[in-house]
């Protein structure tokens, strides 16, 4: 179990779900880890997760979208590594579950600051450390709501898109400096953020309906989505860059909904 043997990686929103899944699929398969969320105590519930396994992992409390806070985790983790081989930006926020005429400018600025500047803070400063050594793996969290509609509510829909835009013009920026960037788009996955529709499916016993709008009939689970982060933080996926991976059971083949007239 050696697919990222002696690389050096950073993953944010570490604390739970995703983040927490990668970190110790990651360990597992040799990195070293910086760990970082806004929330210390959940962060160091994942570090002691990783460390029971044997693996290596630091962990850093902070908030993605402040740049001062990337900078220093990003550096912290070259001075404890020595360099940083791959970044997994996957931190980020719901919201906007409401009609579009009743959000604000300050909902939406909340929702864009971590999930969108948060990721373009992750490449601007870690692109600055793999450029020079000449490789690395940018690896963002978007969302199969960023392809199309009717997979999450408008801001949160809209921060994803900008993912995906901004994993593909990044690609295109780093060209020819071995530093390749991508986004994994997550279908239905049972994590902190989506708790409540799974709350409220168990106490209604509606709980097997639950992801069968795509074809795989269910929905999915944090490991299939860090296994993703795995392929594209690894060598194996040396010739995959600027793309936006949908990893959904098949919702984004087509993405079925139920007519609304909320907004009519």
């Amino acid at each position: 179990m050696s697919r990222l043997a002696g690389k050096n990686a950073i993953i944010t929103g570490a604390g739970s779900g995703i983040g927490r899944a990668s970190a110790l699929i990651f360990a597992r398969e040799g990195a070293n880890i910086v760990a970082v969320d806004r929330v210390e105590g959940a962060v160091d519930e994942t570090a002691e997760m990783v460390r029971a396994k044997g693996g290596t992992i630091k962990t850093v409390a902070a908030d993605v979208g402040d740049e001062n806070a990337v900078k220093g985790f990003i550096e912290f983790c070259v001075s404890e590594y020595g360099s940083l081989d791959a970044i997994y930006a996957n931190a980020g926020v719901s919201g906007g579950l409401v009609p579009i005429q009743d959000q604000t400018p300050a909902m939406w600025e909340e929702i864009l600051r971590v999930n969108l500047i948060g990721p373009f803070l992750a490449i601007k400063h870690a692109s600055a450390h793999m450029v020079k050594q000449g490789k690395g793996s940018i690896v963002c969290t978007a969302s199969v709501a960023g392809l199309r509609a009717n997979a999450g509510n408008t801001p949160y829909s809209a921060s994803k898109a900008g993912v995906i835009s901004l994993v593909q013009t990044a690609a295109n920026q780093f060209y020819g400096t071995g530093v390749r960037v991508n986004a994994i788009c997550p279908g239905l996955i049972e994590t902190g953020m989506t708790a409540p529709l799974f709350e409220g499916a168990r106490a209604r016993g509606s709980e097997g309906k639950i992801g069968q709008l795509n074809p795989t009939a269910r929905y999915g689970h944090p490991e299939e989505i860090a296994n993703m982060a795995l392929f594209l933080a690894s060598d194996e996926a040396s010739y995959v860059n600027g793309q936006a991976i949908p990893v959904c059971g098949g919702l984004s083949s087509t993405h079925p909904f139920a007519p609304s007239r909320r907004g009519a």
